[in-house]
């Protein structure tokens, strides 16, 4: 039997944080949105309707939350980096996305955003 892939998406995570290298971005924090993608096998969960069986998403959620809010940060890559190793923390999962959006961190454009990705080998 094929194994079914479940995608989990978190979707426009709103957070504030200390991100920058400015003067004003290392004293204040900024808004960024985050938003992420988690594949892993859902076949146990489809068919015993337990949690014990399903990556819980409230918890990758809460942890994404408290490493943003409670740390500072120079990069957005190194930001997307952690906050993707919490995605793909767990043995099940095979693959994980996570974008994170840097809004009016340049002039004309809405936001800045940086993608990092990974993938089980």
């Amino acid at each position: 039997m094929k194994p079914e892939i479940a995608i989990i998406r978190i979707k426009n995570l709103r957070l504030r944080t200390y991100i920058g290298i400015k003067e004003d971005e290392i004293n204040n924090k900024q808004d960024v949105t985050i938003n992420a993608e988690i594949h892993y096998c859902a076949t146990k969960a489809r068919n015993s309707d337990n949690m014990q069986d399903a990556l819980n998403y409230r918890t990758i959620t809460k942890k994404i939350i408290a490493l943003v809010e409670n740390n500072r940060f120079s990069l957005l890559e190194h930001l997307t980096d952690q906050v993707l190793s919490i995605a793909s923390d767990h043995e099940w999962v095979d693959f994980a996305s996570v974008e994170i959006d840097k809004p009016h961190a340049l002039r004309f454009a809405d936001s800045v955003s940086m993608q990092l990705c990974y993938q089980k080998s």
